[in-house]
């Protein structure tokens, strides 16, 4: 089992990137806001797309649509072909969204929980892929980018007090 740590600048909040099977890799992170606040991030389209991509990576969201609902689906647009989709299996505010990542064979469920831990929130996002093959040749450059991101997320956050 791998695991990394990093502390980003200007949190003190480490985010954690775990391997703990040959098809489960989980991130985890604590964030000073509610889980009401977080779950809010992760479900309004117009939110999602300021502290999703990384701006260290120079990329753009062009499109984001999100129906975030058991039953509802996404899709983020990078322009040049790059697509992401799939379908929420699981929605529970603020505690749970569970989707799917469709990429053909290879693809992907992600699970984030969201639990108030002393007015804080915990959150855990578990990845869980078809095969060993399928997450080896994810790497783990995506949760890595998690660090990133997930301090954009803080950045967001503290607006929404």
């Amino acid at each position: 089992m791998e695991t990394t740590e990093s502390s980003e600048r200007g949190t003190p909040n480490p985010t954690t990137v775990e391997r703990r099977s040959d098809r489960d890799l989980v991130v985890t992170r604590t964030f000073d806001a509610p889980p009401r606040l977080v779950f809010q991030a992760w479900s309004d389209p117009e939110l999602f797309r300021t502290w999703w991509v990384p701006k260290s990576m120079g990329m753009t969201l062009h499109a984001c649509e999100m129906d975030v609902r058991t039953g509802g689906s996404y899709r983020l647009d990078f322009g040049d072909g790059m697509e992401f989709f799939g379908s929420y299996l699981e929605v529970t505010p603020p505690s749970r969204i569970v989707w799917t990542n469709d990429e053909g064979d290879e693809s992907s469920v992600t699970t984030v929980t969201l639990e108030e831990v002393d007015g804080r929130t915990l959150l855990v996002m578990s990845e869980r892929y078809p095969s060993k093959e399928a997450l080896d040749a994810a790497g783990t450059g995506a949760a890595d980018a998690t660090q990133e991101t997930f301090a954009q997320l803080d950045e967001l956050l503290v607006t929404l007090r």
